[in-house]
Protein backbone atom coordinates (compact mmCIF):
# COMPACT_ATOMS: atom_id res chain seq x y z
CA UNK A 1 0.00 0.00 0.00
CA UNK A 2 1.44 3.32 -0.89
CA UNK A 3 0.70 6.38 1.42
CA UNK A 4 1.15 9.80 0.03
CA UNK A 5 2.26 12.58 2.66
CA UNK A 6 0.42 16.29 2.28
CA UNK A 7 4.51 17.49 1.96
CA UNK A 8 5.21 15.95 -0.86
CA UNK A 9 2.28 17.35 -3.43
CA UNK A 10 2.41 21.33 -1.26
CA UNK A 11 3.88 24.02 -3.01
CA UNK A 12 6.38 26.23 -1.74
CA UNK A 13 5.96 29.78 -0.59
CA UNK A 14 7.46 30.83 -3.61
CA UNK A 15 5.17 28.46 -5.76
CA UNK A 16 2.36 29.53 -4.80
CA UNK A 17 3.46 33.36 -5.28
CA UNK A 18 4.17 32.39 -8.78
CA UNK A 19 0.98 30.31 -9.17
CA UNK A 20 -0.76 33.07 -8.00
CA UNK A 21 0.13 35.77 -9.80
CA UNK A 22 0.37 33.83 -13.18
CA UNK A 23 -3.10 33.20 -12.51
CA UNK A 24 -3.64 36.96 -12.20
CA UNK A 25 -1.67 37.15 -15.09
CA UNK A 26 -4.03 35.23 -17.12
CA UNK A 27 -7.68 36.59 -15.76
CA UNK A 28 -6.27 40.04 -16.84
CA UNK A 29 -4.98 38.95 -20.28
CA UNK A 30 -8.69 37.37 -20.78
CA UNK A 31 -10.34 40.60 -19.10
CA UNK A 32 -8.64 42.65 -21.55
CA UNK A 33 -10.51 40.83 -24.64
CA UNK A 34 -14.32 40.91 -22.54
CA UNK A 35 -16.18 44.21 -23.77
CA UNK A 36 -17.33 46.21 -21.11
CA UNK A 37 -14.99 45.37 -18.23
CA UNK A 38 -12.34 46.97 -21.21
CA UNK A 39 -14.01 50.41 -22.41
CA UNK A 40 -13.98 51.46 -26.12
CA UNK A 41 -13.32 47.68 -27.14
CA UNK A 42 -14.11 48.78 -30.26
CA UNK A 43 -11.16 51.13 -30.88
CA UNK A 44 -8.67 48.51 -30.31
CA UNK A 45 -5.86 47.63 -32.23
CA UNK A 46 -3.49 44.92 -32.48
CA UNK A 47 -0.13 47.34 -31.56
CA UNK A 48 -0.50 50.87 -31.40
CA UNK A 49 -0.66 54.18 -29.02
CA UNK A 50 -3.54 54.26 -30.82
CA UNK A 51 -5.66 51.95 -29.18
CA UNK A 52 -8.51 53.65 -27.09
CA UNK A 53 -9.10 50.71 -25.37
CA UNK A 54 -8.79 50.75 -21.58
CA UNK A 55 -8.97 47.89 -19.22
CA UNK A 56 -11.36 48.28 -16.68
CA UNK A 57 -12.06 52.18 -17.71
CA UNK A 58 -7.70 53.03 -16.60
CA UNK A 59 -5.27 50.97 -18.01
CA UNK A 60 -4.59 51.13 -22.10
CA UNK A 61 -4.68 47.89 -23.58
CA UNK A 62 -4.11 46.15 -27.35
CA UNK A 63 -4.42 42.73 -28.89
CA UNK A 64 -0.82 42.65 -28.43
CA UNK A 65 -0.86 43.67 -24.47
CA UNK A 66 -3.48 41.28 -23.63
CA UNK A 67 -0.97 38.87 -25.18
CA UNK A 68 1.50 39.69 -23.18
CA UNK A 69 -0.68 39.06 -20.13
CA UNK A 70 -1.52 35.77 -21.19
CA UNK A 71 1.86 34.41 -21.77
CA UNK A 72 3.34 35.98 -18.43
CA UNK A 73 -0.04 34.18 -16.79
CA UNK A 74 1.12 30.93 -18.92
CA UNK A 75 4.77 31.27 -17.53
CA UNK A 76 3.89 31.45 -13.98
CA UNK A 77 1.52 28.82 -13.80
CA UNK A 78 3.94 26.69 -15.65
CA UNK A 79 7.05 27.66 -13.91
CA UNK A 80 5.39 27.24 -10.17
CA UNK A 81 5.77 23.56 -10.71
CA UNK A 82 9.17 23.69 -9.26
CA UNK A 83 10.59 26.75 -6.70
CA UNK A 84 13.31 27.28 -9.09
CA UNK A 85 11.59 27.72 -11.93
CA UNK A 86 8.68 29.56 -9.69
CA UNK A 87 11.79 32.32 -8.13
CA UNK A 88 13.18 32.46 -11.61
CA UNK A 89 9.78 33.78 -13.08
CA UNK A 90 9.43 36.49 -10.79
CA UNK A 91 12.84 37.66 -10.54
CA UNK A 92 12.97 37.93 -13.92
CA UNK A 93 9.56 38.74 -14.64
CA UNK A 94 9.85 41.51 -12.14
CA UNK A 95 12.59 42.76 -14.21
CA UNK A 96 11.29 42.56 -17.56
CA UNK A 97 8.16 44.97 -15.75
CA UNK A 98 10.85 47.19 -14.43
CA UNK A 99 12.29 47.60 -17.65
CA UNK A 100 8.70 48.16 -19.56
CA UNK A 101 8.02 50.81 -16.77
CA UNK A 102 11.50 52.13 -17.94
CA UNK A 103 10.40 52.04 -21.53
CA UNK A 104 6.67 54.16 -20.84
CA UNK A 105 8.88 56.74 -18.96
CA UNK A 106 10.83 57.02 -21.96
CA UNK A 107 8.75 56.72 -24.83
CA UNK A 108 6.03 59.58 -25.30
CA UNK A 109 2.36 58.37 -24.65
CA UNK A 110 1.81 59.45 -28.90
CA UNK A 111 4.94 58.39 -30.15
CA UNK A 112 5.18 55.27 -32.16
CA UNK A 113 7.65 53.44 -30.44
CA UNK A 114 4.84 52.79 -28.08
CA UNK A 115 3.57 50.03 -29.34
CA UNK A 116 2.30 47.75 -26.63
CA UNK A 117 0.69 50.77 -25.66
CA UNK A 118 1.01 52.11 -22.21
CA UNK A 119 -0.32 55.39 -20.48
CA UNK A 120 0.95 56.53 -17.16
CA UNK A 121 -1.92 53.87 -15.28
CA UNK A 122 -0.04 51.37 -17.09
CA UNK A 123 3.29 52.67 -16.17
CA UNK A 124 2.81 52.93 -12.47
CA UNK A 125 1.23 49.17 -12.36
CA UNK A 126 4.07 47.90 -14.10
CA UNK A 127 6.93 49.58 -11.28
CA UNK A 128 4.56 47.80 -8.69
CA UNK A 129 4.81 44.47 -10.66
CA UNK A 130 8.05 44.73 -10.86
CA UNK A 131 8.91 45.15 -7.69
CA UNK A 132 6.54 42.96 -6.10
CA UNK A 133 7.71 40.04 -8.22
CA UNK A 134 10.96 40.56 -7.58
CA UNK A 135 10.14 41.15 -3.93
CA UNK A 136 7.74 38.10 -3.60
CA UNK A 137 10.87 35.76 -5.17
CA UNK A 138 13.55 37.10 -3.24
CA UNK A 139 11.74 37.27 -0.04
CA UNK A 140 10.05 33.80 -0.15
CA UNK A 141 12.88 31.80 -1.33
CA UNK A 142 15.00 33.50 1.40
CA UNK A 143 12.60 32.52 4.33
CA UNK A 144 12.60 28.69 2.48
CA UNK A 145 16.17 28.76 1.92
CA UNK A 146 16.71 29.68 5.84
CA UNK A 147 14.00 26.80 6.74
CA UNK A 148 15.95 23.87 5.01
CA UNK A 149 19.70 24.95 6.47
CA UNK A 150 17.90 24.89 9.68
Amino acid sequence: MTTHTRASTSRSPVQQASLLVGVVFLLVGILGFVPGVTTDYDTMKFASHESGAHLLGIFQVSVLHNLVHLAFGVAGVAMARTASGARTFLLAGGAVYLVLWLYGLFVGHDSAANFVPLNTADNRLHFVLGIGMIALGALFTRSSTKTAGR
